[in-house]
């Protein structure tokens, strides 16, 4: 999986907003191919899980509660470069700091509210996408 493969979630913000078909749109027009989604509510204990590395962070309770605010859309994406490009694609975290035509611009509410998450490095992306997907799912 390294290299070529990513994993995205399309946020509850953007998902509930009936943003989600936009943003996939967007990322497939960037040359991403969808491997594998699904479209979930994270319960407390998998948002937890999940973004468990930010745990004593201070916006960890509020991002868990944000993140099971309402339904996501986990995908598993695939593209040479994969991570560094789908980074480039969605932009800063702050949709204000974001450059033009990047999904956080485009779709993003706040910092907070910001639309998408995306793998920072290879190896999260592989541990990521296996959190939201069986192996078999992925070949």
């Amino acid at each position: 999986m390294a290299g070529k493969r990513t994993l995205t979630i399309i946020k509850p913000d953007a998902f509930n907003s009936g943003k989600g078909g936009q943003i996939v749109a967007h990322l497939e027009k960037a040359g991403f191919k969808i491997i594998a989604s699904r479209v979930m509510r994270l319960t407390e204990a998998q948002a937890q899980a999940f973004y468990d590395v930010h745990r004593e962070r201070p916006f960890f309770a509020p991002l868990v509660r944000f993140m099971t605010s309402g339904k996501c859309m986990p995908i598993v994406l695939e593209r040479a470069d994969a991570v560094a490009t789908l980074r480039k694609t969605i932009g800063a975290t702050d949709p204000a700091e974001a450059d033009a035509g990047t999904v956080r611009k485009l779709y993003a509410e706040s910092k907070e509210r910001n639309a998408i998450h995306a793998s920072d490095s290879d190896e999260n992306a592989e541990r990521e996408a296996r959190f939201f997907f069986p192996e078999s799912e992925l070949v």
